[in-house]
């Protein structure tokens, strides 16, 4: 099981984000040490209540801390992106890194995101499809011809193609059936997001494998999964120490325009700490060492991604945390 760190990258209103990129520096360099074996980012665009630094400029610094560790977007939201600006920017990650770029893709599901950079809601399917097409034209071939609905491709070449042969592995989120088929088609991996319940990470990742195998597709290398971590001190209840922080984050997700489908707001309010079992991974050290092998065997999952800060957590219990889980690596093997 590799364990990563999904970075948190939002901050409350009002918030100083004056030292926060220094902050980020530093839980790069203690997941590094801790041997952590990835780190993602998410994308969102006018987030509010949540101020939130974008994905690609913030991982190319980054990258200089993360030396040996995967590092990527998770995830973009590619409807609302021009694939080539994509597909350029990847590729220069993936130099940046040495070969170690992966990237994310999603939908999106926020109406005010797509309406603010002038993308019809609609259209988010079949950009999405042909945007990862011609992402992988300009990383595969050296002279690319594309004559799509949305974008128009005559005999252009790539800046530069990814260190990595055929580029970074591309993996694909989505929490419902449609998408994790989708996925299996036409991704490198099924990624899903810390709504999506331990049960159904394991229905719906056997499905994944079962669509790929349908289509005569190689088995995924990585199966990724986002979870929400603290991993406490060992006295009391772990989730009372981060349950202010990490309510505050999911109460502003379920108030967000189209969230309905992915976060149950009514369940969070009436009893979070059912809703925070089924899906988080919080406890002692020794705690998060069972749960994290009970979820390897229950799910199939490989590589989890562990976000261990939310608005208004403070640096030192994040860093806490990161250094505890090099000692969760340790047991782990």
């Amino acid at each position: 099981m590799k364990l990563g760190l999904y970075m948190a990258t939002q901050w409350r209103q009002g918030a100083d984000l004056g030292p926060e990129l220094a902050n980020l520096l530093e839980q790069t360099r203690v997941a590094r040490a801790s041997g952590l074996a990835s780190i993602m980012v998410g994308q969102h665009f006018v987030s509010s209540p949540l101020q939130m630094f974008q994905a690609m400029p913030l991982l190319a610094r980054l990258a200089a801390e993360a030396e040996g560790m995967m590092l990527g977007p998770g995830l973009l939201l590619l409807p609302l992106l021009n694939p080539v600006v994509v597909a350029e920017e990847t590729a220069t990650l993936d130099w940046l890194t040495g070969g170690n770029a992966i990237i994310g893709l999603g939908l999106g599901y926020r109406q005010e995101e797509f309406d603010s950079i002038g993308v019809p809601f609609k259209e988010r399917v079949p950009r999405f499809v042909e945007g990862v097409e011609v992402i992988r034209k300009l990383w595969c071939d050296d002279v690319v011809n594309h004559a799509g609905r949305f974008h128009k491709l005559a005999g252009v070449s790539a800046s530069l193609k990814p260190k990595r042969p055929g580029g970074p592995p591309v993996w694909m989120a989505g929490d419902v059936e449609v998408a994790v088929k989708r996925a299996a088609r036409l991704a490198d991996a099924w990624m899903p997001s810390p709504m999506v319940t331990q049960n159904a990470v394991g229905r719906l990742g056997a499905l994944f494998r079962e669509t790929r195998a349908a289509a005569g597709l190689a088995s995924a290398v990585e199966f990724p999964v986002i979870r929400e971590c603290h991993v406490g001190n060992g006295v009391g209840n772990a989730l009372d120490e981060v349950r202010e922080p990490l309510s505050f984050k999911y109460e502003a997700y379920a108030g967000w325009g189209g969230a309905s489908g992915f976060v149950p707001a009514d369940s969070i309010r009436a009893d979070f700490d059912k809703f925070a079992a089924s899906r988080f991974i919080i406890g002692s050290q020794s705690e998060v060492v069972d749960q994290i092998g009970r979820y390897g065997e229950l799910t199939g999952a490989n590589h989890l991604l562990l976000r261990v800060q939310w608005p208004g957590l403070d640096q030192k219990t994040a860093v806490r945390t990161l250094e505890r889980l090099g000692r969760v690596v340790e047991q782990l093997g």
